[in-house]
């Protein structure tokens, strides 16, 4: 860390809810159920990925880390919109994600494209509101912490006037 640099410190607590009864005594035989939660926030409901026995109702962190990467490009995009002068009056993100699984049961993001659809103000801002999502993806902690590809595939609409 630089001298001006800021540490920043976060704290969640997961909680296993899905002890059927008899714990871990079989792969088949507990739940992947849990809580995830934070002083003043409400809890999230999570699971494993229905491909690996959980409940597809619920979020899984295949979920999570995807969502972390769409809402932190997307704050880092409105915050530089404000310095460019682009008047952002609307974004939507369809955010995927590939995984891969391995024989052993490990596994990882290959990558993870996002697709935010931003809706500006005014036509003459939409090639400057192009160009803000490199400069996005360069500032967004999260992207900037995995080991696989963000890419982004961008759409700038217009109000209507």
């Amino acid at each position: 860390m630089h001298a001006k640099d800021k540490s920043h410190r976060y704290e969640v607590t997961v909680e296993w809810t899905g002890n059927t009864g008899t714990g871990t005594a079989t792969y088949r035989g507990y739940g992947r159920d849990h809580d995830v939660s934070a002083p003043g926030r409400p809890t999230l409901k999570g699971s494993a990925d229905k491909a690996f026995r959980g409940d597809p109702e619920r979020w899984n962190p295949e979920d999570f880390l995807l969502a972390a990467l769409s809402e932190c490009h997307m704050l880092s995009y409105l915050a530089l919109a404000v310095g460019a002068g682009v008047d952002v009056v609307g974004y939507r993100d369809t955010a995927t994600a590939t995984m891969v699984t391995h024989a052993d049961s490990s596994g990882e993001f290959t990558e993870a494209v996002l697709h935010p659809v931003v809706t500006v103000a005014d036509a003459a801002m939409a090639e400057k509101a192009e160009h803000l999502h490199e400069a996005a993806g360069r500032a967004c902690f999260i992207a900037r912490s995995v080991n696989f590809p963000v890419r982004h595939e961008s759409v700038i609409e217009v109000a209507d006037s």
